[in-house]
């Protein structure tokens, strides 16, 4: 059974936690070391409601069950804990890109092509706005996946968390049009 794409809902967000805490408890530890891991899951894997009630945040419902999740945003903030102070500021369609957002696919459910529908849409909604590019900030684990859909790395990056523990990622880019 092929799940439902549809827009998250705010009675969704239990299900939306324990999914992107699970996808990366599974995935990180192949990346990153004992100290990363559990810092990248508690820091990275949180869902900001604010993707929810913007409308740009996506789930595959698989008969009531959150499978996938992920989306976009018209905001300025890049990922959970960015901490920016403008995080909130809405982007400049004409001079900034979208960015993508928060994309965990439960683990017995990868490879389906879950994660490329959601992105597909998001890019979709985005250039329905009149972005031509967005951006993302990618755990080790996402970059070949983003790669792969024409994604190039604009940046290496390493961030340090709340509890000063640093987590190497990169920064990505990618035209809307591509």
């Amino acid at each position: 059974m092929m799940p439902t794409l549809r827009p998250a809902r705010p009675a969704d967000e239990p299900a939306i936690d324990d999914l992107c805490q699970a996808s990366a408890r599974e995935l990180f530890p192949g990346y990153y070391d004992v100290q990363q891991s559990p810092s990248a899951v508690k820091y990275f894997a949180v869902l900001d409601r604010t993707l929810i009630e913007d409308g740009t945040y996506y789930v595959h419902d698989a008969d009531g069950e959150i499978v996938a999740c992920g989306g976009w945003s018209r905001r300025n903030k890049l990922f959970n804990g960015s901490g920016a102070g403008d995080d909130a500021r809405l982007l400049d369609p004409a001079s900034e890109p979208a960015r993508i957002r928060a994309m965990f696919v439960r683990a017995d459910w990868t490879r389906r092509g879950l994660a490329r529908a959601i992105l597909q849409h998001s890019l979709d909604a985005a250039r329905a706005e009149g972005f031509g590019s967005v951006v993302l900030a990618a755990t080790l684990p996402g970059v070949p996946f983003y790669e792969s859909l024409g994604f190039t790395v604009a940046e290496q990056t390493v961030d340090t968390l709340p509890d000063g523990v640093q987590v190497p990622g990169a920064r990505m880019t990618r035209s809307i049009e591509v």
